[in-house]
């Protein structure tokens, strides 16, 4: 069984490794400051021109795009893969600095995807992931968690159904599906004797169809881990505390105010819009925040129709500005348009992008931020559209090394750190190239990048004047992913090195500390 809060030990070194592979990556306040610049901040780009040609060549609607503004908050390019990723990443360093997850535990989560690739993540940690899902999931959801190497339990029910849902109790079925779930465990090398210990609890919840407390009930047998994403408040205040003032510093830099916008927002677990309503409640005194289901009788990936979010504990409706019904197969069509021309939407994030689009349409608004939770590839079977490729905005140190001679130039690109002697070294070692091929922008430089998505002059200066790509260094990686991503949406070419030079040190004796320094202009 869990262990009391009185005999938690906190796992320092999981903490740590936490902070240096996973934190660093993802959107975070520097410092610490939360006053301070959002570091990996995802993409928030203007989709007006996009939506306006989509209205008219698909549906047949005429959009001035000189009246209305649209934004799309691309989480489908956060490291991890999805807007998943920033609760995650709250309650799963929550759970680290508490003593609640230790390393050697298991992690049992439900999930429809997106989460339990969030949680895959933690594989290079050491910890296990084991999530439930159901077999109504898409077979690229499900062959992208096993690539991410998490484990799942499958299950021959829904995995959306709210906690305590009354339906008739089939006990048969649900005795089925307990011997389907034991034989499942035993085969991931779980004692059977446990389960048989609470197979009476495990029916019961079967046979409800919750594996909503299924999952927090093998974690409590098998004494792991629930993230317990529908419940556990820390999924609301990641999105309160950091997705949406990283939206605000977005919109400032492109001289627009939150306050004057509307958010509009699928519904999975509810987290992310109850937190982006609380922030703007908060700090605005509005109710920007529009929430869009799917019809009743639609089955989108991740989100819920919106008679299995009555009854979630953050299904909010007095928090939102409204609540919209939307048909996902006239979606479909946005869905196909965006992802020829190679965004990275998902299914949900189509169908709150339509739902602007008929705002719009409709004078029912002008402004607004849709949040793009996910990106394209798990669901390009379903679609049958041919999608432009480019060159992947991220490269191992192998790949950079074989394609050195190709880049015009090798940069540092941190918004805190700049290296040391000894880092700029081993950064043209490790690549095989001249110390001299290695520039370093300023730390101020880098942060006007990431948050004007405007390239400053300091820059613009050290980037190769034949147009060749730029490698990008930085601590960990992610920092340079995410100025990759700007010099791309600005037409020019670069790619992010993996891991950075925290990588890059393992492989000499020195530690990260001595290769890099506070920046001091």
């Amino acid at each position: 069984m869990q262990h009391s809060s009185f005999s938690r030990q906190i796992d320092k070194d999981l903490l740590g490794k936490f902070d240096a592979e996973i934190l660093s990556r993802t959107p975070h306040f520097a410092g610490g400051d939360k006053s301070g610049v959002i570091e990996n901040a995802t993409p928030l780009v203007d989709l007006t021109d996009a939506l306006s040609e989509c209205a008219r060549a698909e549906y047949g609607i005429r959009i001035d795009s000189k009246s209305v503004r649209v934004f799309g908050k691309l989480d489908s390019q956060i490291f991890g893969g999805s807007v998943k990723v920033r609760p995650a990443v709250e309650i799963v360093r929550d759970a680290i600095a508490t003593g609640k997850l230790r390393s050697g535990q298991k992690i049992f989560e439900a999930t429809s995807g997106n989460f339990g690739l969030a949680l895959g993540m933690l594989r290079d940690l050491g910890l296990d992931v084991i999530v439930l899902v159901s077999r109504k999931l898409q077979g690229g959801v499900l062959d992208e968690l096993k690539n991410e190497g998490v484990r799942s339990v499958n299950l021959d029910v829904d995995i959306c159904p709210a906690p305590g849902l009354k339906i008739d109790q089939n006990l048969v079925v649900a005795k089925a599906a307990a011997a389907n779930v034991r034989e499942q465990l035993a085969q991931l090398g779980l004692d059977t004797a446990v389960f048989d210990k609470n197979r009476g609890d495990v029916e019961a919840l079967l046979a409800k169809q919750d594996v909503i407390n299924l999952a927090k009930l093998l974690a409590k047998m098998y004494d792991g881990f629930c993230p317990e994403q529908y419940d556990n408040e820390l999924n609301v205040r990641s999105h309160e505390t950091t997705t949406a003032p990283e939206i605000d510093q977005q919109l400032k830099a492109h001289g627009y105010s939150l306050g004057d916008f509307r958010i509009i927002t699928a519904f999975g677990t509810g987290g992310t819009s109850a937190g982006l309503a609380k922030y703007a409640q908060a700090k605005y005194g509005q109710k920007p925040v529009h929430v869009v289901f799917p019809l009743a009788n639609q089955d989108v990936a991740g989100i819920r129709t919106r008679d299995k979010a009555v009854g979630l504990r953050f299904y909010q409706p007095k928090l939102y500005g409204g609540e919209h019904e939307v048909d996902f197969e006239a979606a479909r069509g946005l869905l196909r348009f965006f992802a020829g021309r190679g965004y990275g939407i998902g299914e949900s994030g189509a169908l709150a992008l339509y739902s602007a689009l008929q705002m719009i349409n409709y004078g029912a608004g002008n402004d607004f931020v849709v949040m793009i939770a996910d990106g394209l590839q798990k669901y390009l079977a379903d679609l049958e559209v041919s999608v432009e490729t480019s060159d992947p905005l991220e490269v191992n140190v192998q790949e950079a090394n074989s394609k050195q001679p190709s880049y015009g130039e090798v940069l540092w690109t941190h918004a805190m750190l700049v290296p040391r002697e000894e880092g700029i070294k081993l950064v043209a070692d490790a690549l095989g190239c001249d110390k001299d091929k290695v520039k370093v922008a300023t730390a101020r430089d880098v942060q006007a990048l990431i948050t004007t998505e405007k390239i400053p002059a300091g820059i613009n200066a050290l980037l190769p004047k034949d147009k060749s790509k730029t490698l990008l260094v930085c601590m960990a990686g992610g920092t340079s992913l995410r100025v990759a991503e700007v010099l791309a949406k600005n037409g020019v070419g670069a790619q992010s090195l993996t891991g950075g030079i925290m990588n890059l040190s393992q492989t000499s004796n020195r530690q990260p500390e001595d290769l890099v320094q506070v920046a001091t202009e």
